[in-house]
């Protein structure tokens, strides 16, 4: 029971402390990129000073982040004069929580075994075994969608509560919207469930290991390209990033949603915007490019074509899936960044009709050529 206890509470450290740490650093790489494509400096005041010297630590403004937390943290928390309280204090938690529960479905690693990374702990642990994610539950994807559906209350609730017409229609804006993109994404990733046969995304990482043809890795992405575009589209757009910012639009909104909200509770819902960015990327790098398993790669080493077999260390093994995972999230976070500084935002009936009139036809379409060509599969025909 104890043994079990320490994993469960040390797998959900490191989550949180890698999600947070991704939060923060990626409000960093947002203004470094932008800065980059726009031919700027990007962000380079705020700085550390070693104590009884001169020496500023800038790091390419790395502190800027930390500086805006401290800001956040000490500022005077406004409130609107008509609103309602329970809504209105409960709305950035609703939003924020969700987003760090559906990481914890999330596989992050192969096999873990303490008393192999440590044998002086292997009495305590007595040879037992953890699969590297915080809830090994066979049901990962329908807990995805669960706990993402929670995050339209959250801003739903922002608008109505805060009592100001601006963040009203920004709620409205963001039900609508998260509605009809999530409905998208759940009908993407029912093609890989077909292909699969399973919503369990251990399971799914596992069949990615190996090549297609002896040419491709067997990733998701080379047996749904389609669905690969169509699931990270409907995800930008579900977390109301550029160019699908429409219930945040500055120009018409202020900030739509949250205008009303100031110091922490504000920087919640802007924390959230930027951990989902990096649960997005942890989604699609589980789904369609291999999880944390490089090509051939097992929880023992690499399997190669013709059976030769590349053992390694357990502990380099992990070592290896956990680097592997986190290059792979940080790509496509970077990704998504530069997404949202390349493309112009579009009006909310463009916005819609994207989704309704393009995305759910080609969604659609795409699960019915793949149900075909999976029954074609097991009718064994070629």
């Amino acid at each position: 029971m104890l043994p079990d206890l320490s994993i469960a509470l040390l797998f959900m450290l490191a989550s949180i402390v890698v999600l947070m740490g991704f939060g923060g650093l990626l409000t960093w790489v947002e203004r470094k990129q932008a800065a980059v494509m726009s031919d700027r400096i990007g962000a380079n005041r705020a700085y550390i000073r070693i104590p009884f010297t001169n020496i500023k630590l800038v790091w390419m403004g790395l502190f800027h982040g930390m500086a805006d937390g401290l800001k956040m943290l000490t500022k005077e928390d406004f409130k609107p004069r008509t609103y309602d309280q329970l809504a209105y204090t409960l709305a950035p938690y609703i939003v924020f929580s969700p987003v760090l529960l559906v990481f914890a479905v999330i596989p992050f690693g192969g096999i873990l075994d303490p008393g192999q990374i440590i044998p002086a702990l292997a009495p305590f642990f007595e040879g037992r075994t953890y699969p590297m994610q915080v809830a090994n539950l066979n049901a990962g994807l329908l807990v995805v969608f669960a706990f993402s559906g929670l995050a339209i209350l959250g801003t739903m609730l922002a608008g109505w509560s805060s009592d100001n017409k601006f963040s009203l229609l920004g709620g409205l804006r963001a039900g609508s919207q998260m509605i009809s993109y999530e409905l998208v994404m759940g009908l993407t990733v029912m093609g890989l469930i077909l292909v699969y046969g399973t919503v369990d995304l251990r399971v799914m990482v596992q069949h990615q290991s190996g090549m297609i043809w002896g040419v491709l890795p067997a990733w998701g992405l080379f047996y749904q390209p389609a669905a690969a575009v169509l699931f990270l589209t409907a995800a930008i757009a579900e977390n109301k990033r550029i160019p699908f910012d429409l219930p945040e639009a500055e120009s018409e909104l202020v900030a739509g949603y949250y205008t009303e909200y100031s110091a922490m509770k504000m920087g919640l819902f802007m924390f959230a915007e930027f951990i989902e960015i990096a649960i997005v990327a942890a989604l699609f790098s589980t789904m369609f490019l291999g999880g944390y398993n490089l090509p051939f790669m097992n929880d023992s080493g690499f399997t190669l074509p013709g059976g030769h077999v590349i053992a390694l260390s357990h502990g380099l093994t992990v070592l290896l899936q956990l680097a592997t995972f986190l290059a792979k999230v940080a790509f496509m976070c970077v990704l998504q960044i530069q997404i949202r500084w390349s493309l112009p935002r579009f009006r909310y009936d463009q916005m819609l009709g994207l989704a309704w009139k393009l995305l759910l036809p080609l969604a659609l379409t795409n699960l019915s050529v793949t149900a075909v060509l999976v029954w074609l599969q097991q009718r064994g025909m070629p």
